[in-house]
């Protein structure tokens, strides 16, 4: 819960078939862009709003921040810190997923660990073996030479290292989430000697103030005078 006297309402994109639902109210599905988006903040007397979505969700951050800006309310991007690299780690950073197709091109066998929702930047690579893992099945397009493994985080190291030796992993591809629950793989990946393409994570919208922890969104709430409350909040994630 952000905080016991803030009462928040909970986004969810509908993209997961049984998303993992959060403490409080919860609505799920798109809002009809920036425009739909200021509509409901409005309707709901919502007094500020918090960017909790996954680095990568570019479009709900971008308006997430015209809805907030046209409805005159403030904004903060909750953003976990990315991954750092470590001693012994092999990384090679990329800006998109078609970069990182093109890198993995004729590497062998590859562990794509970047979701089902961009498996489109990779199917035109017919000289490369794609394990792909994803909460749900994905659907075409996608890469010709390809199994899927259905499975959610957290994961484990033994069950990440178990992965990489059962599947003959030449390298893994990942987007820089950041978090402990999916980060296992990069110390098998580490410890087996395995490359990792990493697509770097765009930036937040200009001018959006970020804060990297629960705790630090709440210090900005009471900050802004949003936390004395009954207050309304709304939190979007994926």
């Amino acid at each position: 819960m952000l905080h016991p006297r803030v009462r928040v309402t909970s986004s969810l994109a509908g993209r997961v078939a049984a998303p993992r639902l959060p403490p409080g109210d919860v609505r799920i599905g798109g809002f009809g862009g920036a425009d739909g988006m200021a509509a409901w903040v409005r309707e709901h007397a919502v007094d500020a709003v918090i960017d909790a979505t996954h680095p990568f969700a570019e479009t709900i951050s971008f308006n997430a921040a015209r809805a907030a800006a046209t409805a005159h309310v403030p904004l903060l991007a909750l953003r976990r810190p990315g991954w750092v690299p470590g001693e012994g780690d092999d990384w090679r950073e990329v800006a998109t997923l078609g970069e990182a197709a093109r890198a993995v091109a004729g590497a062998g066998r590859v562990f794509l660990t970047t979701g089902r929702m961009g498996l489109a930047a990779f199917a035109g690579v017919d000289d490369a073996f794609f394990l792909v893992r994803s909460v749900d099945a994905p659907e075409p397009p996608f890469p010709p030479r390809m199994e899927v493994l259905l499975d959610r985080g957290p994961f484990t190291l033994e069950g990440e290292r178990e992965i990489l030796a059962r599947y003959r992993i030449d390298v893994v591809v990942t987007k820089d989430s950041g978090g402990a629950a999916t980060a296992p793989k990069l110390v098998a990946a580490r410890e087996a000697g395995v490359p990792v393409v990493v697509v770097r994570r765009p930036a937040v919208p200009e001018g959006v103030p970020v804060a990297a922890t629960v705790e630090a969104a709440v210090t900005w709430l009471e900050a802004a005078g949003l936390c004395p409350g009954p207050r309304s909040s709304i939190a979007g994630g994926a």
